[in-house]
């Protein structure tokens, strides 16, 4: 797992996998799932990230807080 935060940009992006990219699902206007051809979810891209982030629907969400909590980025349940 990696992960790459942005400050500028306000988004981080938590790679779970190294499969490649198939498609991707919005879960709203600043969370997206991506996914491999095979529906193994291989990364969570989050935007406004300095507004908090919704976790209680993303996969990986213990392993998704322990990443934002370690940038101080807010996480709403």
């Amino acid at each position: 797992m990696k992960d790459y935060y942005d400050k500028q940009a306000d988004a981080i992006y938590i790679e779970l996998s190294d499969k490649p990219y198939a498609v991707s699902k919005e879960l709203d206007e600043t969370r997206y799932i991506d996914f491999a051809s095979d529906n193994t979810v291989i990364g969570i891209e989050l935007l406004s990230v300095s507004e908090g982030v919704t976790i209680d629907d993303l996969p990986e969400r213990q392993k998704v807080e322990k990443i934002l909590e370690k940038y101080g980025i807010k996480v709403c349940v």
